[in-house]
């Protein structure tokens, strides 16, 4: 009989105390054989399948979108010398300004980088490149004769300024010094007195805020179109940050909300108290339910709970009431539990008619806390 080797005798005796952990070995003939093509294929981990969705939703975090969108400005706007403002503003946002010509000029668009591959369980349309969204910046006196057009022809049918209609862009305009402008441009009095000004002059003088505001009207409720008026490239600087931050947001929004519940959290519960099918949980859910209430502390809501562990029980325990004060009092002389050696205190009245009237009431508008 042949002896065992040293590797058998050693496996016998590591069998009676610690089991060795399986070890593998790679030849050249397991892929040639039988057994290596018969091998059946190992499940995928669970960490390797998230791990597309995980480096999907991180492109998605608006900290890493703001890179990949940029602001195309048209050069005319850089001609302006407080341009330099804005651009400083882009560049620490941390998003990438570009010169480049736009239609209509003195413009800016918005593009997105998309990722390429673009990461799976991520709908494509996330990705747009170009964000349906243009900025035209107009002089004062360009936005004067605009109005001008609007105020004096009625009707819907009255073609808007600055918008073509065959354009894909939703337009947005903005202006710089608007109430300086139309200050500057009111007459005094020598010029009042005098009949001989130019039509134009008068039509322009004739502009103030009241047309103003009836133009915004206009244009908000005939072509959809937002104005914004400030006094200074720095408010132009700032609205046009956080307008690009609200674009950057845009892709992460869309694929949370996605799903058919994007309230929900997958896995457990975002607040609240897990109610197993069984009903597990429910009495720390209602004790939960009245500790919701205005100064209610824990001895308070253990009080309530232990005498009507569910809000059903309360609720019959309401309907069996003759009168509505004895409804409104039925929880005011429960002792509360305060600590030893010191005598239970009630529930009180006040708490008593707010939790009946939570219970009870069909008025939705009703104040039930008289003290907030």
């Amino acid at each position: 009989m042949a002896r065992p080797g040293p590797g058998r005798a050693g496996s016998a005796r590591r069998g009676l105390g610690e089991r060795r952990p399986p070890t593998w070995e790679i030849s050249d003939s397991d892929a040639e054989g039988p057994a290596g093509a018969e091998t059946p294929a190992r499940g995928r981990d669970p960490a390797e399948e998230r791990r597309p969705a995980a480096e999907a939703l991180r492109r998605l975090r608006p900290g890493q979108a703001v890179r990949r969108l940029a602001v195309l400005v048209d050069p005319a706007v850089l001609e302006d010398a407080g341009a330099d403002t804005l651009m400083e503003a882009l560049h620490a946002l941390g998003c990438e300004p570009r010169a480049e010509p736009q239609r209509p000029a003195r413009s800016l668009r918005w593009s997105r980088e998309s990722p390429d591959p673009c990461p799976r369980g991520v709908p494509p349309e996330v990705w747009a490149e170009d964000e349906p969204h243009v900025l035209l910046l107009l002089e004062p006196e360009e936005f004067v004769r605009g109005v001008l057009q609007l105020t004096q022809v009625r009707g819907p049918t009255c073609p808007v300024p600055w918008v073509t209609p065959e354009s894909p862009a939703r337009p947005h305009l903005a202006v710089i010094g608007l109430d300086a402008y139309l200050w500057s441009q009111k007459p005094s009095a020598q010029e009042t007195q005098q009949p001989e000004h130019p039509a134009v002059t008068r039509a322009e003088v004739a502009v103030g805020w009241p047309e103003v505001e009836e133009a915004l009207v206009r244009l908000q409720l005939w072509a959809n179109v937002d104005v914004l008026l400030v006094a200074s490239w720095q408010e132009l600087s700032q609205h046009v940050c956080a307008f690009t931050k609200a674009l950057a947001q845009r892709p992460f929004k869309q694929a949370r909300e996605s799903g058919a519940f994007p309230f929900c959290t997958s896995g457990r519960w975002a607040a609240g108290e897990q109610v197993a099918r069984d009903g597990t949980g429910l009495r720390r859910a209602w004790w939960r339910q009245v500790r919701q209430f205005n100064r209610v502390s824990p001895a308070v809501a253990d009080a309530i709970v232990s005498a009507f562990p569910s809000p059903r029980l309360l609720q019959q325990a309401y309907m069996a009431c003759g009168t509505e004060q004895e409804r409104l009092g039925l929880l005011a002389d429960l002792p509360v539990k305060t600590g030893k050696g010191v005598p239970p205190r009630r529930v009180g009245p006040d708490l008593s008619r707010r939790v009946c009237l939570f219970l009870t009431t069909t008025d939705p508008d009703l104040l039930l806390d008289l003290g907030s």
